[in-house]
């Protein structure tokens, strides 16, 4: 028998049985639907998150530290590398170093400190920041009120929201209270005084030879964020930010920049770490290998999503298995509609292999009937799927927004998804057919035709 007459036969036979065929497929599509929705998703969210991560301006950042700070140590880097008392410090030399390393195009230390500003004539103790003028386009400044920095230098500030909060007396109110409009409103354009002091050596070879000179720098405020640009950089979380370049140029007091390795103190500063930001996500690796052999050591967010990837390909995993149980009941329906089938049609097995149809005919028929069912059934899964994706991400946004939250794309259906959708769903429903095509194969076509 030709495939184009098997395929015709299957789908005459198909087409006499309408209702029983079609809640069987009906059944396939369900399991086909319920394994696309799980796992786009869990892609989905997967992506939302690597998309949080590219656009904060650290995917592609690495934090380096000196290896005489062993809060960043770990067993991996003590064999790599030289010994924490050997290692270099990590001062202006070492910072031109690491931007000289190829795929790096920017190299700024991470300078903060706890200082004083007063607002109104009130004082006020907060965390600064400095940041680059690149964070410009990073996803943390999305929903500021105001603008960013005019220039690298500017005598310009940004405020985090709870800060803000605190200048206008609402120190209060918690921060899902605070509305970022509400507060940037009255302080746009305002000024404030910070006080800071700068370390200034007195040229003596002992530690002890330095000056510290207290400055007052006025600020004028130019936008309030409702994110922390900083929060992804360790635990201590500033709320007040100013250019980069600017806090360089003042050289605030910190305690890194007190003492060299030869407890020599000099005019250059001994930074805690410096972030260098390479060119793209995927020369992280090697950018990191080779500022572990200049003596340092090294993080990035890439070390970090390697625990998050692996949680996603767990979750998957499971959605899949999840998914994959509606899918399986219907399989159990195959099986039962073609046993069905074989029942009903015991005469015409017989006649066609009185005819001359072989055992592999007569299989060969009733695969084809199951796959028709698996292909259609993944088919109309695959759609009722993505429609079901659809409206759990337009629901959650409904939510999000009604929370004050800008709305996310937590859902995605790749073409590899669908493609696996309906090949999965065609060879569990062959695998369905094995015993129903089996067994009516096996039929002695003289018992066949004595039947009824």
């Amino acid at each position: 028998m030709k495939l184009y007459d098997s395929i015709e036969l299957a789908g005459r036979n198909l087409r006499e049985s309408v209702l029983r065929n079609s809640l069987t497929t009906l059944g396939i599509s369900v399991g086909v639907a319920s394994l696309v929705a799980m796992l786009s998703l869990g892609i989905g969210l997967q992506q939302l998150a690597s998309r949080r991560l590219q656009r904060s301006g650290l995917f592609d950042s690495i934090v380096v530290t000196s290896r005489r700070d062993l809060r960043g140590f770990n067993r991996e880097q003590e064999e790599s590398g030289p010994a924490p008392a050997e290692s270099p410090d990590l001062n202006e030399a070492a910072r031109l170093k690491i931007a000289n390393v190829e795929g790096v195009v920017e190299v700024y230390p991470d300078l903060r400190f706890i200082t004083e500003v007063r607002f109104d004539g009130k004082p006020h103790l907060t965390m600064v920041a400095g940041l680059p003028f690149s964070s410009k386009d990073g996803d943390s400044f999305e929903g500021m009120q105001g603008r960013f920095f005019s220039s690298e230098d500017a005598h310009e500030v940004i405020l985090q929201k709870s800060f803000a909060a605190e200048l206008l007396g609402k120190s209060s109110r918690g921060p899902d209270e605070i509305n970022v409009a509400e507060v940037a409103k009255p302080l746009m354009g305002k000024q404030l005084v910070m006080r800071y002091a700068e370390r200034e050596s007195s040229g003596g070879q002992d530690a002890a030879f330095y000056s510290v000179i207290s400055h007052e720098t006025p600020l004028t405020i130019i936008g309030v964020t409702d994110l922390d640009p900083d929060s992804m950089r360790g635990s201590a979380r500033a709320r007040l930010f100013i250019p980069q370049k600017l806090i360089e140029g003042m050289r605030p007091m910190q305690a890194y920049d007190m003492r060299a390795s030869n407890g020599v103190t000099s005019d250059q500063p001994i930074y805690s770490n410096v972030v260098a930001r390479v060119s793209g996500a995927g020369k992280v690796d090697a950018v990191e290998q080779a500022i572990k052999k200049l003596g340092f050591n090294t993080f990035s967010i890439l070390d970090a999503t390697k625990s998050m990837r692996r949680f996603f390909a767990i979750l998957d995993l499971f959605l899949g298995i999840f998914g994959s149980l509606a899918l399986t009941v219907a399989s159990i329906g195959i099986i039962n509609t073609l046993v069905m089938a074989i029942l009903e049609r015991r005469r015409e097995i017989g006649i066609m292999k009185a005819v001359g149809a072989s055992d592999a005919d007569v299989r060969g028929l009733f695969f084809a009937e199951a796959g028709a069912m698996g292909l259609l059934g993944g088919i109309c899964g695959t759609a009722l799927g993505w429609l079901i994706g659809r409206v759990i991400n337009f629901g959650t946004n409904i939510y999000l927004k009604r929370q004050g939250f800008p709305p996310e794309h937590i859902w995605s259906v790749p073409v590899w998804l669908v493609a696996g959708a309906l090949g999965f769903s065609f060879v569990v429903s062959l695998v369905s057919g094995l015993y129903p095509a089996s067994r009516a194969a096996r039929l002695d076509p003289v018992q066949a035709l004595r039947y009824e």
